[in-house]
């Protein structure tokens, strides 16, 4: 074989796939990959010279208006469906996993005021915040540990998860609802604006349950 033709073969080996294959790929993994996955991820499993970033763009464009898109969440990538037609997955069973007032309140200064800490949680709701209220949040990977703070002490903070953002179809912390949202949602009805939390007057412990019935937004 003359050095042209080996040339040619070698060529061939790592030029990448048509653009059109490469959609297929980015599909093929988002939709058997069931957490969010990142281009970086995308980009390790398909070939040598392949976009996967681009070729996310072409599939989201091609997703759109069907019944499943192609949407991002955080710094990852999801199939997920379309939110007009989340109502066809609702589950017909009772919600048995159930959120205090106080893990509630605890989960909205996180995500609203992240990242911070357990003190400035405090100070915001105006009652202390117990141990097991943040242990839930923990254990349901709603949040996490952030940087610690260079203050005095050096205190942990707390920032929303992807998985947070994943359940109620957020980009980012930045689209979360405003008050009229959450109002609408139930969470704040006859409720005092952040803030003057404390006029509620209760304790972690004393606090009333709140079960998915009664919050839609804590639904899975």
């Amino acid at each position: 074989m003359s050095n042209e033709a080996e040339q040619t073969v070698e060529e061939s080996l790592f030029e990448a796939p048509p653009m059109a294959e490469q959609e297929r790929m980015v599909e093929a993994i988002l939709f058997a990959t069931a957490e969010p996955i990142t281009v970086r991820e995308l980009q390790g499993r398909m070939p040598h010279g392949c976009d996967a970033a681009e070729a996310l763009v072409h599939l989201s464009k091609r997703y759109e208006g069907r019944g499943v898109r192609v949407v991002k969440v955080g710094d990852a990538w999801a199939m997920r469906t379309a939110p007009d037609l989340g109502f066809l997955m609702q589950k017909e069973t009772v919600e048995t996993r159930k959120l205090s007032r106080a893990a509630i309140e605890t989960l909205a200064i996180i995500a609203y005021h992240q990242p911070v800490t357990r003190a400035e949680i405090e100070e915001i709701r105006g009652v202390s915040v117990s141990r097991g209220t943040i242990d839930q949040l923990l254990e349901m990977e709603w949040i996490r540990f952030g940087r610690r703070k260079m203050t005095p002490g050096r205190p942990v903070t707390f920032v929303v998860t992807q998985d947070f953002l994943d359940h109620f179809g957020l980009e980012n912390a930045r689209d979360l609802p405003g008050l009229k949202e959450l109002r609408a949602a139930g969470l704040l009805e006859n409720r005092p604006p952040p803030g003057s939390i404390a006029a509620l007057g209760a304790d972690d412990e004393d606090e009333e349950e709140i079960d998915g019935d009664q919050s839609e937004l804590f639904e899975d």
